[in-house]
C-alpha cells in the first residue's frame, strides 16, 4: 500500500540505489535495459547510440553516471538522478553543458513516457535548469526536442504539464517566438506525434512492465497526442498574419508554406488515422475527449477533408456523440457539434436525424445531460439557433424538447445545478417563443406561442409550482385521500434526486423566479400572451381555497402562491407593471374571499396579508363585493369619489374584518390579528382603532364573575395578542414613513384600554392570561421598550396593586424579619382602599407570581413613575426582600415549627395529608423564590442608573432596616449562616445601589449605625467634620446582649473580608468592584473623601471570638494588607486603632501580670490567654504589624514607644495602669529597635525621631535597670507591687526569640547592648543570690498583697536568669554558673517528681477501674490527676528550658572553648537532658496508659498538653537532640519503673496521638527510628520492652537471625495501621490524622527495613511478610497526594511548570531514593497540608521502589486504569528512575565480587548487566537489561553467549536469574550473588527443587530440605506447600505418592 505501480518490492539485502551498479559500467557502456529494451523504444541491437548522440567519454563523468541512473527503473533512483543533475546544471557553464544536450534528448523522450508522475515532473524541471544554463546552444538541437517537448505541454496531469509549459517559456518567452519555434519544427512535430498515435500498449515496453501499466501509459501518450495536433492546428492556422512587418511578403510566404505544410500534414494524418473514428470509440474518457477536440479542430480550420465520401459515417459519428456520458468528454463534444451543425449545415441531412441524433438527445436531455449540466445547459439554446430548420420541424419538437429538458431536473444533485437549468430552461422557453417560425409557418405562429405558453410554462413550470409536494407528504395525503382530481394534483416525478428533496425550498424558490422571470419577459413584448396563464392561475387558486384541508400540501400550496405574488413584487411591480394586480390579484381575491373566510386556515390569512402589503389596503378591499345595507358598494361605483370610497372601505374593515379577526380563539387567530393591523393606515387610523378597541371591549359590565367566563377570558387574550402584535410593529426600525407616524405609542393609547386593564389588575383574580395583557400594555421589558399604551393613573394603580400582592406573600414568611419588613413598605401612594379577599397560602403565592410575570414584562415602566411616586422603591425593596426570604427559607430547609407557619387555614386537614401538604407549600414557595431570583440579577445596571438619587436612597433606607433586623435578630438560624446571606445581600444591595464612593461610604454609615447592643467596646464621635472614637465606658453590659453582638459583629466582619478593609475600616476609596461576581459592575469613581471607622477596628479586635471567627484569621490580614501600602503618620487610621486599643487598656486597668507571659515565643495563642480585651486586641494588631507581617518598622516602633512613656510619665508618680501595661508593649517593639537588620528607607519618616533613638530607648533601659537594682532582693520577702513591675520592665527590654520550627529550633539574643546595660543587668541577677533557698521561698509573699505569690517571684527569677545567661554569660563567674544551674534543675526536678506522681496516679486509675460501668469515675479520676499541674509551675520549667538552650548552645560558640568555667560544667547538660527525657517519657507513657483504657482518657491526656506548646516544643527539641547514652539510662528507667506500659509503647502513643503535637511526633519518630529503640518498633517481642543494652547492634541482629524460624510478629500499633482495609483506606480524608499515622508506620516500616543487614534473615522475612499480608492499597493512597495529569504520558517538563504537589513528590521521591531516609519529609510534615502531604507521599514511594521493587512491581502490574498507570510510569521514569538506575548499577559494579569462575560487567549508557559464569570448559554470558522505568517494568534477561551447556539446562537457568531478579525486593546486585551461590551449589551437586528448578529459593533464600520418602527428591517447603495449595491434594509432586 502506498508505493506506485510497477514499482518492484525490495527485500532488504537489496541496495536501496541501482548508483553503485550504474558506477560499476564501463566510461562507454550502452544504457540498454534488459531484453534489449530503453524507455518506450526497442532498440537496435547492431548499434548502441542513436544518430547524433555524442558517447558518454566526451561527457563529464558525473554527469554521466547520473545519466546512467535514468536508465534504472527505480523511480527513486530516477529522481535522485535528476535532482543531481539539477544541481550540476546549476553549478556548470553552458559550454560544459551543452555537450550531454544529445545524450539528454534521449533521455528526455523516454522520460516523458515514465508511468511515475514525480519522474515526468522532475524531467521538466530538469529541463527548465538546463535550457536556462544553455540557452542559445540549444539551437542545434531544437528539432529533436520540440516533438516531445510540444507533446509533454499537454500532459494529463497538471502539475507535469505546467512544468513543461515553464520550461518551453524559458527558452520562448515571447509567444512570437514560440510560434515561430513551432513553425520551423511543424515536419518533426508532426512526425513524433504520429508516431505516437501509431503505438500500442505492446509495443510501448518490455514484457516485465504490468499490463495496467501498460494501458495507462498507452492511454496518456494517445490523449495527449491527440490534443498536441488540435492545439498545434488551432495555434498555427488561426494565427492572424502581420502585413505591416517590414518583411511581409517574405513572412507572407514562409506563413503560406507553413499552412501548406500543416494542412498536408494533418489530411495524411486524418486519413491514415481513419477520420479518428477508432479513437472515438475508445474505452478511455480522455482518448475520446481528445478525439472530439481533434475533430472540432479539423471542422473550424480544415472543414474540407468532410466531402461526400465521409460526410454519411463522420456526421452519424459526430452528430451522435449525445450517447457520450462520461462528463469529462461533454465540453469537447458540445464544441466539436456547434462547429459542425454551424460549419457543416448539410451534414444533418447525411444522417437519419430522428433515430441516430434526436432519439440520442432527448435521453441526454432527461439524464441531466448525464451530470454535465453546468456544462451542457448554457449551450443547448445555442444548439436551438445552431440547428437546420429542416431537422427540428413542428410543434413536436418543441413540445418533446422542453418536456425531456423539464424531466432532466431529476438528476439535479446542487444549486449550482438548480440554477443552471432553470436559466437555460428560461433561454430556451423564450427563444422558442419568439422563433415560432422556426418550428412553424407564419399563420400558425401565435398559435404556436399560446400552445408553448399554455403546455409548458402552465402545465409544467406553474403546476410543479403549485403542487410541488414532498414525498412524505404524498404518501400521508394518499393514505388519507383515495382519489384525487387529475387537474388540481399531480405527484412528484418518481426518481427525484435527494439532494432536490433535501433543497426543495431553494428548488421552489428558484423556479418561481425562472416563472416571474418568463412572464416579466413576455408582458414586455406581448401582454396578451399572458391571458390564458393569469386564467389558469386564478382557476388553481381557487380551486385550493375551496378545497382547504382535504387539499394533500394546502399550507405548502398557499404559502408558494404568497411567494409567488412576493416574487412578481420584487421583479415585476418594481418596474411599474400593473398586470400581476388587474390580472391576477384583484380577481383572485374578488373569486377566493369568500372560500379564505370558511377557512380557520393561517395560511390563506397570511396570503391575504400579503397581498395587501404588496398592493396596500384600499386596492385589495376595491376588489372585494359585500353589501352595506340595500346599496351594493363595489370598486366600479363613483371611483372618482374620495368619500365614497373611504365610507365603503371603512364600512368593509369594520363590519367585516374586525369581526372576522377578533372573532374566536382559533389557529388562524395570530394571523387574523397581524391581516387587522395590515389594513390599518394612516388617514383612517383614529375610526380604524376606535373600531377595534370597541368591538374587543364592548361587555362593559364585566365582574368577577364575568371575568372567570371563557367569553370575557378570550376578550383579553385576543386583546393581548393584538397588542403585542401593534408593539412589534412600533419596534421595527424598518417601517416606512407613512407607516412610522402611525406606529407610536402615544397613537393607541385609548380610555377603554385603562379601564379594562385597571378592571384586570384590581377587580379580578391574577392568572398567566391577565398577566399577558398587562404586560404587553405598560411595556418596558427592555430598555428599549419604550412604548406604553395606558396612561399614568392606570400605571399607578397596576403597580399598586403588584406591591400589595407582595406584601401580603411577606406577611406569610415564618421569618420575624421578614414580616416586621411590610410596615417599611407602605407609602403615601399605597392604596389600601383596594382590599383583597381573604385567599390562602396557595392563592397569594400564585397571586405574587403573577405579579412577577407582570412586574418582570414591564421593569422599566416604573421609570415613568420614577419622579413623584414612592411605589418605586417599595416595589423594588420588595423584589429584594422576597429574594432574601426565600434564599433564607432554601437554606434554612425549613423544619417543622417553620413549617407551621405554611399551613393552608383554609382548607382543614390532618395528619400526614398536613405534611405533605406543607411540603408542597415549601416547595412551590422556593420555585418561586428561584424565579424571583432570576429576574432580580437580570435586571441591567442601566436601569439602576436611570432611577434618581432619591428613589435609590429610599430603596437603600428600606433594605438597611431590614438587614439589621435580620442581622440581629437571628430567627433559629445559626449567626454563621444567617451572617454570611446577610452578608451577601448587603453585597447586592450596595453593589445595585451605590454608583461612587460616596453613596457607599453613606450607605455603609447607615448599615453600621449605632443600637442598643451595638457596639459595646467603643462608639464613634462626629466634631466638626471630623470622625474618630472613644473608649465605651459601659461595655460591661455585653454579657445581656452579648448574642445580638456576636451575630452583628460575624456580619460585620464577612463584609469586610468581602469588601475590603479599606472600603469597611478605613474608608477610602479603591478601583476594585464591590462584588467580583457582577460582571456589568464599573469599579467604583475615585473621591478624595474618606470616612474612618476606627471605631469599628476596635470593637471587632475586643470581641476577639465570634460564631466560625476570630480577627486572626480574617481581620488582621486585611488590616497588615493595607497597612503596607500606607504612608507612615501619626495620624493615619492605623496609629489611631492602636491608640484607642491602648486608651481602653489603661481605662481598664490590667490585671493580669505579665511575667506568665511568654513573650519570647510570642504567638496568637499565648496572646489569647491575655484577659484584657483592649490590652489583647493591641498585642494581636502589634504582633502582626511588626513580628509576623513587619509592615512597621523602627520609625513606627519608635512612634508608639514615644506616646506610651508619654502616658507613663503624664502623672505623678508613674501611671500604675501604663506600667503594667509596658512590658507587653516593650517586648513588641524592643526587636525591632535593637536590630541590627532594621534599616529604614523610606523618606517620608521623620528623620528626628529616629535620631532620637539613644535618648529614647538606651536611656530609659538604664534607668529602669537603676530602678530595679534599687529594690531589695526576692530573698527579703520585701516583692511589693512596683518590685515585679519594674523588674518585669527591665526583662522584656531583653528579648530571646525561641526560633526555627520543631526540628531546628534555636534560641537567639542580641549581642548590641552597651556594656553599662550589661553590668547593671548582671548586678541584678547577683543580687538575688544572697540569702539561701528557704529565705526565697518562705519570705517571698507578702502579707498585704495576694496576687504576688512565691511562684509569680520565682517565675520572674527564672525570666532574670534566662536573658542574664543570653546577653551576660561571657562575665558569669563560677558561682553565678553554680545559681543559674541549681535553679534551673530544681525546678526542671520538681516538675518531674510532679509529672512522675501524676502518671503513677493515672497508671493505678487505669489498673482499678478497667470495667466498663466504672469509665466515668475513671475519668474523673484521670482529670483530676491533671489538673494537680500547676500552669505557673509549667511556665516556670519553659523558662528553666529556654536557660538550658541557651546554655546548651554556647557549647557550639568558639569562645566557649576558651572558657574554663563553661567547660567545667558540661556534666550539667546530661542531668539536665536526663530530666527532660523523664518529663517527655512521663506524658508518653500517661497517654499510652489511657489509650489502653480509652481513647476519651487519651484524649484527655492529649488535650492536657495543648496549652503548653512552647513548653513541649523546647522538650522534643531537647529530647531530640540527646545523646544515646542518655536515652538508653532513660528507657531503662522506664523499665525499671513498672508501669503497665512501656517506653516503646510511650514513643507510639505520642506518634499517634489523638490530639498531635507535631514537636512531640518528630520526636518520637526520631527515638523510634534511631538506637536503642529501633530494634523494638518494628519486631513484638515475646516478653518485656526490654533494652539490650549490653548487646551491640551486630548481637541485637544476631538475635533476630536466630529466630527467623519462629512465627513473625508486628508490634500493634504498626501492623494495626499498615493492615488497614483497602476500601478504609481509600475513602479515608487526605488529610486526615488516621492517614498520617498510616504514612508514619509506614515510613516506620521502611526505616527500620533500611536498617537490617541486606542478606540478613530478619530482613528476608519481614519483606516476605510485606509481599504476603499487607495489601498494596498504600499505593493507591499515595498517588492519590499525587495528583499526575491522567491521559498524557508528557512529564517530561520543567518543575516549575509541574503543579506544587507533583513537584514536591517528585523532589521528595529522588532524595529518598539517594538518601534512603524520611527523615526531610517527616520534619516538613508540620503543619499537615497537602504540599506536605504529597512530599511525604513521594519519598514513602521513592524508598519503596528502591527497598520493595516487586512489590511496587506486583501493584503496577495489576492497575486497570491504562491512563493512570501510564501516568505513573512517565512520573516514575522521568523522577525515579535515573536515580535508581545509577544507584543499583554502581551496586552492581562495586559489591558482586569477582572470582575465577564469574564476573560482571556494566554498561550504564544502556542500563545493562552482563554475568559472565565460566567452570572448566562450559561457560554462559547471560545479559540483565533494566527498562527506563524501572522498577516497574520486569528486567528483561537474556542468554548472549553459551558454551558446553544444553539447551534445556540454558533455558533453566536462564528462568532461574530472570526469578531470582525479578523477584527480589532489594538490590539487583544482591539477586546477582545469590544467584550465582546457585549455579554454586548445583556444579558441587547440590540437587534443585523440581518444582521451581532452582537450589535457593528465589523469595526466602532457603535450600531444598523437605525429602520425599519415595523418590527421595528434595524440596523447597515455600514452593512444597504453594504445590500442595494449588493441587488440593498432599502427594509427591514426581512420584505422586503421599507425602
Amino acid at each position: 500500500m502506498g508505493k506506485q505501480k510497477g514499482e518492484g518490492a525490495r527485500s532488504k539485502n537489496r541496495p536501496s540505489s541501482s548508483s553503485l551498479a550504474a558506477s560499476l559500467l564501463p566510461p562507454g557502456a550502452s544504457t540498454v535495459g534488459f531484453g534489449g529494451y530503453l524507455g518506450s523504444s526497442k532498440v537496435d541491437a547492431s548499434s548502441s547510440s542513436v544518430e547524433g548522440v555524442a558517447p558518454f567519454s566526451d561527457v563529464d563523468a558525473e554527469v554521466a553516471l547520473h545519466l546512467k541512473r535514468l536508465g534504472r527503473k527505480d523511480p527513486t533512483t530516477k529522481l535522485k538522478a535528476l535532482t543531481s543533475l539539477c544541481s550540476l546544471f546549476k553549478q556548470r557553464s553552458g559550454e560544459e553543458i551543452v555537450q550531454i544536450v544529445p545524450r539528454w534528448t534521449f533521455e528526455y523522450r523516454r522520460l516523458l513516457l515514465d508511468y511515475n508522475q514525480e519522474v515526468r515532473r522532475a524531467t521538466h524541471e530538469t529541463m527548465t535548469y538546463l535550457v536556462t544554463t544553455v540557452r542559445k546552444g540549444l539551437a542545434p538541437h531544437l528539432k529533436p526536442l520540440m516533438g516531445p517537448w510540444w507533446f509533454s505541454q499537454f500532459d494529463l496531469a497538471p502539475e507535469v504539464s505546467q512544468a513543461a509549459k515553464r520550461s518551453l517559456e524559458v527558452i520562448f518567452p515571447a509567444q512570437e517566438k514560440r510560434l515561430e519555434g513551432l513553425t520551423l519544427c511543424i515536419n518533426e512535430i508532426f512526425l513524433y506525434l504520429d508516431e505516437n498515435l501509431k503505438l500500442t500498449p505492446q509495443s510501448m515496453s518490455d514484457k516485465a512492465t504490468p499490463l495496467d501499466e501498460l494501458e495507462e501509459i498507452h492511454k496518456r501518450v494517445i490523449a495527449s497526442s491527440l490534443f498536441a495536433v488540435a492545439s498545434l492546428i488551432d495555434v498555427l492556422l488561426s494565427t492572424p498574419q502581420n502585413h505591416e512587418s517590414k518583411n511581409a511578403d517574405t513572412d507572407q510566404k514562409f506563413a503560406s508554406k507553413a499552412r501548406k505544410k500543416i494542412v498536408s500534414h494533418a489530411e495524411q494524418m486524418f486519413s491514415v488515422h481513419k477520420y479518428f473514428l477508432e479513437f472515438l470509440k475508445s474505452r478511455k474518457p480522455e482518448v475520446r475527449s481528445a478525439a472530439y477536440s481533434i475533430l472540432a479542430s479539423f471542422i473550424k480550420h480544415i472543414p474540407h477533408v468532410f466531402n461526400e465520401g465521409n460526410m454519411k459515417t463522420l456526421s452519424a459519428a459526430i452528430l451522435g456523440a449525445f450517447q457520450e456520458k462520461d462528463v469529462l468528454c461533454h465540453s469537447t463534444m458540445w464544441d466539436m457539434i456547434l462547429l459542425f451543425s454551424r460549419k457543416i449545415p448539410e451534414g444533418w441531412s447525411h444522417c437519419n436525424i430522428e433515430k441516430a441524433v434526436l432519439n440520442r438527445f432527448w435521453n441526454f436531455l432527461s439524464s441531466g445531460c448525464y451530470g454535465s449540466q453546468q456544462i451542457s445547459y448554457p449551450v443547448l439554446v445555442l444548439f436551438l439557433d445552431s440547428m437546420p430548420s429542416k431537422a427540428a420541424v413542428g410543434e413536436q419538437f418543441v413540445s418533446k424538447f422542453f418536456q425531456h429538458l423539464w424531466d432532466g431536473r431529476n438528476a439535479i444533485r446542487s444549486l449550482a445545478e438548480c440554477l443552471a437549468l432553470f436559466k437555460a430552461f428560461k433561454e430556451c422557453f423564450l427563444w422558442a417563443l419568439y422563433h415560432p417560425t422556426r418550428y412553424s409557418v407564419e399563420e400558425d405562429a401565435f398559435s404556436l406561442s399560446s400552445s408553448i405558453i399554455d403546455d409548458v410554462l402552465v402545465r409544467l413550470l406553474w403546476h410543479d409550482y403549485i403542487l410541488f409536494l414532498d414525498p412524505k407528504d404524498q404518501c400521508q395525503s394518499s393514505s388519507r385521500q383515495s382519489t384525487s382530481s387529475s387537474e388540481c394534483v399531480t405527484s412528484l416525478p418518481h426518481g427525484r434526486s435527494a439532494i432536490m428533496l433535501n433543497t426543495n425550498l431553494s428548488y421552489i424558490q428558484e423556479l418561481g423566479k425562472c416563472i416571474v422571470g418568463i412572464l416579466s419577459d413576455i408582458s414586455s413584448k406581448n401582454l396578451d400572451l399572458l391571458n390564458a396563464f393569469c386564467s389558469s392561475v386564478r382557476k388553481d387558486c381557487l380551486n385550493v381555497f375551496q378545497q382547504g384541508e382535504c387539499l394533500a400540501g394546502f399550507s405548502d400550496n398557499v404559502q408558494r402562491i404568497a411567494d409567488f405574488f412576493s416574487l412578481l413584487d420584487e421583479f415585476s411591480l418594481r418596474k411599474g407593471e400593473t398586470w400581476p394586480l388587474h390580472c391576477l390579484a384583484g380577481p383572485m381575491v374578488a373569486n377566493s374571499f369568500e372560500a379564505i373566510k370558511s377557512l380557520d386556515s393561517p395560511d390563506a390569512v397570511k396570503l391575504l396579508s400579503t397581498l395587501v402589503k404588496i398592493f396596500g389596503p384600499t386596492t385589495i378591499v376595491s376588489y372585494l363585493n359585500v353589501h352595506h345595507g340595500e346599496q351594493e358598494i363595489n370598486r366600479s361605483t363613483n371611483e372618482g369619489d374620495t368619500k365614497t370610497k373611504s365610507a365603503a372601505f371603512l364600512h368593509i374593515f369594520r363590519n367585516e374584518f374586525v369581526p372576522w379577526c377578533l372573532k374566536g380563539q382559533k389557529r388562524s387567530c395570530s394571523s387574523k390579528l397581524d391581516l387587522l393591523i395590515d389594513l390599518i393606515q394612516a388617514e383612517y387610523f383614529s375610526d380604524q382603532w376606535c373600531s377595534v378597541i370597541g368591538y374587543a371591549t364592548q361587555r362593559e359590565n364585566w365582574s368577577v364573575v364575568d371575568t372567570k367566563t371563557s367569553s370575557i377570558y378570550n376578550d383579553i387574550e385576543i386583546l393581548a395578542i393584538l397588542i403585542e402584535k401593534v408593539r412589534e410593529r412600533i419596534d421595527n426600525n424598518n417601517l416606512g414613513i407613512e407607516e412610522k407616524t402611525v406606529f407610536l405609542s402615544q397613537h393607541w393609547q385609548h380610555k377603554l384600554l385603562d379601564k379594562a386593564a385597571v378592571f384586570v389588575a384590581c377587580h379580578s383574580p391574577l392568572n398567566s392570561s391577565y398577566a399577558h395583557f398587562l404586560r404587553v400594555l405598560l411595556g418596558g421589558s427592555t430598555e428599549n421598550d419604550q412604548s406604553c399604551f395606558l396612561s399614568r393613573e392606570a400605571i399607578r394603580v397596576i403597580f399598586n396593586g403588584i406591591l400589595r400582592h407582595f406584601v401580603e406573600l411577606l406577611r406569610t414568611s415564618p421569618f420575624e424579619w421578614a414580616k416586621s419588613s411590610c410596615s417599611f413598605l407602605f407609602c403615601a401612594e399605597f392604596d389600601e382602599s383596594v382590599q383583597i379577599l381573604d385567599s390562602s397560602f396557595s392563592e397569594k403565592l400564585e397571586m405574587a407570581r403573577v405579579a412577577l410575570q407582570v412586574l418582570e414584562g414591564s421593569i422599566y415602566c416604573l421609570r415613568t413613575l420614577d419622579e413623584d411616586c414612592k411605589l418605586v422603591p417599595c416595589i423594588l425593596a420588595a423584589i429584594f426582600i422576597i429574594d432574601w426570604e426565600c434564599i433564607m427559607a432554601s437554606e434554612g430547609a425549613l423544619d417543622d415549627e417553620f413549617l407551621g407557619t405554611y399551613v393552608d387555614t383554609c382548607s382543614p386537614k390532618s395528619g400526614n395529608v398536613i405534611y405533605d401538604h406543607q411540603q408542597e407549600q415549601v416547595i412551590d414557595k422556593l420555585a418561586f423564590g428561584r424565579e424571583l431570583h432570576a429576574f432580580r440579577c437580570g435586571i441591567s445596571s442601566s436601569f439602576w442608573r436611570s432611577l434618581s438619587s432619591c428613589r435609590l436612597l429610599q430603596i437603600g433606607n428600606i433594605l438597611v432596616q431590614v438587614l439589621r433586623f435580620s442581622v440581629f435578630e437571628m430567627d433559629g438560624f445559626s449567626a454563621s449562616r444567617t451572617s454570611a446571606l446577610c452578608c451577601e445581600w448587603a453585597l447586592d444591595m450596595l453593589n445595585v445601589l451605590c454608583h461612587d464612593h460616596d453613596e457607599l461610604q453613606n450607605m455603609l454609615d447607615q448599615l453600621l449605625c449605632e443600637d442598643k447592643s451595638w457596639p459595646l467596646w467603643a462608639k464613634p464621635v462626629h466634631n466638626d467634620g471630623e470622625r474618630s472614637a472613644v473608649v465605651q465606658v459601659e461595655g460591661a453590659l455585653m454579657a445581656s446582649n452579648e448574642m445580638r453582638h456576636h451575630n452583628f459583629i460575624t456580619f460585620v466582619d464577612k463584609l469586610t473580608c468581602s469588601l475590603g478593609f479599606s472600603r469597611v475600616i478605613a474608608g477610602v476609596d479603591t478601583e476594585t468592584p464591590i462584588s467580583s461576581e457582577v460582571a456589568s459592575v464599573e469599579p467604583i469613581s475615585s473621591s478624595a473623601s474618606s470616612y474612618p471607622r476606627i471605631w469599628l477596628a476596635a470593637e471587632i479586635l475586643c470581641t476577639w471570638r465570634w460564631p466560625d471567627g476570630d480577627p486572626l484569621t480574617s481581620f488582621l490580614p486585611s488590616l497588615s494588607k493595607f497597612t503596607e501600602n500606607l504612608a507612615s503618620s501619626e495620624d493615619n487610621i492605623v496609629f489611631s486603632i492602636v491608640k484607642l486599643l491602648l486608651d481602653g487598656s489603661l481605662v481598664n486597668g490590667v490585671s493580669c501580670q505579665w511575667v506568665s507571659f511568654n513573650a519570647w515565643a510570642l504567638s496568637y495563642d499565648e496572646i489569647e490567654n491575655i484577659e484584657d480585651p483592649f490590652l489583647r486586641s493591641l498585642m494581636s494588631m502589634l504582633l502582626t504589624l511588626i513580628i509576623k507581617d513587619k509592615v512597621w518598622g523602627e520609625y513606627e516602633a519608635l512612634t508608639l514607644l514615644r506616646y506610651v512613656l508619654d502616658k507613663l510619665y503624664g502623672s505623678t508618680p508613674v501611671d500604675r495602669a501604663c506600667l503594667r501595661i509596658l512590658p507587653y508593649v516593650l517586648c513588641v517593639i524592643i526587636p525591632p529597635l535593637l536590630s541590627k537588620s532594621c534599616v529604614s528607607d523610606e523618606p517620608c519618616k521623620d528623620v528626628s525621631l529616629i535620631s532620637s533613638k539613644e535618648d529614647l530607648l538606651h536611656k530609659n533601659i538604664l534607668n529602669w535597670l537603676e530602678t530595679a537594682n534599687s529594690f531589695p532582693p526576692f530573698a527579703y520577702g520585701q516583692t511589693g507591687p512596683d518590685v515585679l513591675e519594674w523588674i518585669q520592665v527591665v526583662i522584656s527590654c531583653f528579648p530571646l526569640c525561641a526560633s526555627g520550627g520543631a526540628g531546628k529550633l534555636i534560641v537567639e539574643f542580641l549581642n548590641d547592648i552597651v556594656n553599662s546595660e550589661k553590668t547593671l543587668l548582671l548586678h541584678l541577677l547577683r543580687k538575688q543570690q544572697c540569702g539561701d533557698d528557704a529565705l526565697l521561698i518562705s519570705f517571698t509573699a507578702s502579707a498585704d498583697d495576694e496576687t504576688y505569690s512565691p511562684l509569680p517571684v520565682q517565675m520572674t527569677l527564672a525570666k532574670l536568669i534566662a536573658v542574664s545567661v543570653g546577653y551576660c554569660w561571657q562575665e558569669f563567674a563560677e558561682g553565678d554558673w553554680n545559681f543559674v544551674l541549681a535553679q534551673s534543675h530544681k525546678w526542671m526536678k520538681s516538675l518531674v517528681l510532679l509529672m512522675e506522681e501524676t502518671v503513677e496516679s493515672i497508671d493505678d486509675t487505669a489498673m482499678k477501674y478497667k470495667t466498663k460501668d466504672k469509665s466515668e469515675l475513671s475519668l474523673e479520676k484521670l482529670d483530676a490527676a491533671i489538673q494537680a499541674l500547676d500552669s505557673l509551675q509549667i511556665s516556670i520549667c519553659t523558662t528553666a528550658l529556654v536557660t538550658y538552650c541557651v546554655f546548651s548552645q554556647l557549647f557550639e560558640l568558639e569562645q566557649a572553648y576558651k572558657n574554663e568555667v563553661l567547660q567545667s560544667l558540661v556534666h550539667f547538660k546530661d542531668e539536665m537532658m536526663e530530666d527532660i527525657l523523664r518529663i517527655f517519657f512521663a506524658t508518653a507513657v500517661a497517654e499510652a496508659i489511657s489509650g489502653s483504657f480509652s481513647e476519651e482518657a487519651s484524649s484527655i491526656i492529649a488535650s492536657s498538653r495543648l496549652p503548653y506548646s512552647h513548653f513541649w516544643e523546647l522538650v522534643a527539641v531537647s529530647v531530640r537532640k540527646s545523646p544515646c547514652h542518655v536515652r538508653n539510662a532513660a528507657m531503662q528507667s522506664m523499665e525499671l519503673w513498672g508501669l503497665s506500659k512501656g517506653p516503646v509503647s510511650s514513643l507510639f502513643a505520642i506518634l499517634f496521638s489523638s490530639k498531635p503535637n507535631s514537636s512531640l511526633q518528630l520526636a518520637a519518630y526520631s527515638l523510634l527510628t534511631t538506637e536503642p529503640a529501633r530494634q523494638l518498633s518494628i519486631f513484638k517481642d515475646k516478653g518485656s520492652e526490654g533494652i539490650f543494652t549490653t548487646h551491640n547492634e551486630a548481637d541485637m541482629s544476631q538475635s533476630f537471625e536466630s529466630t527467623s524460624e519462629e512465627p513473625y510478629y508486628l508490634r500493634d500499633e504498626v501492623s494495626f495501621l499498615i493492615q488497614q482495609p483497602a476500601a478504609w483506606l481509600i475513602q479515608m480524608d487526605l488529610l486526615a490524622s488516621d492517614r498520617v499515622n498510616v504514612f508514619l508506620a509506614w515510613a516506620l516500616l521502611l526505616s527500620h527495613l533500611h536498617s537490617l543487614p541486606p542478606s540478613s534473615s530478619a530482613r528476608e522475612r519481614l519483606i516476605q511478610y510485606i509481599q504476603d499480608s499487607v495489601s498494596s492499597t498504600i499505593l493507591d493512597c499515595l498517588f492519590q497526594h499525587i495528583p499526575l495529569k491522567v491521559g498524557t504520558n508528557n512529564m517530561k517538563k520543567k518543575e516549575v511548570e509541574l503543579p506544587v504537589e507533583v513537584s514536591k513528590a517528585a523532589n521528595s521521591a529522588k532524595q529518598a531514593i539517594t538518601s534512603c531516609s524520611l527523615l526531610s519529609s517527616i520534619e516538613s510534615l508540620w503543619p499537615i497540608g497537602s504540599e506536605q502531604m504529597a512530599a511525604l507521599a513521594g519519598s514513602i514511594y521513592g524508598l519503596m521502589i528502591r527497598l520493595l521493587p516487586a512489590y511496587v512491581r506486583n501493584w503496577f502490574a495489576s492497575l486497570r486504569d491504562r491512563s493512570l498507570s501510564s501516568a505513573i510510569e512517565s512520573f516514575t521514569k522521568m523522577w525515579c528512575s535515573p536515580s535508581l538506575i545509577s544507584d543499583e548499577l554502581s551496586q552492581v559494579k562495586e559489591a558482586v565480587i569477582a572470582d575465577e569462575n564469574f564476573f560482571v560487567t556494566v554498561n550504564k549508557s544502556s542500563y545493562e548487566i552482563t554475568a559472565t559464569y565460566k567452570k572448566e570448559e562450559t561457560g554462559m554470558d547471560l545479559v540483565i537489561r533494566l527498562s527506563s522505568s524501572y522498577p516497574l517494568r520486569p528486567v528483561d534477561v537474556e542468554c548472549t553467549r553459551s558454551l558446553g551447556i544444553s539447551e534445556v539446562k540454558q533455558r533453566k537457568w536462564l528462568l532461574s536469574l530472570s526469578a531470582f531478579v525479578r523477584s527480589q525486593n532489594g538490590a539487583i546486585a544482591e539477586a546477582i550473588r545469590i544467584w550465582k551461590s546457585n549455579f554454586d551449589k548445583e556444579f558441587q551437586g547440590v540437587e534443585e527443587c523440581p518444582i521451581c528448578y532452582s537450589i535457593i529459593h528465589t523469595t526466602n533464600h532457603s535450600l531444598p530440605r523437605l525429602a520425599c520418602k519415595t523418590c527421595k527428591h528434595k524440596f523447597h517447603s515455600a514452593c512444597l506447600y504453594k504445590w500442595f495449595s494449588t493441587s488440593h491434594k498432599s502427594t509427591c509432586p514426581l512420584c505422586q505418592t503421599p507425602f
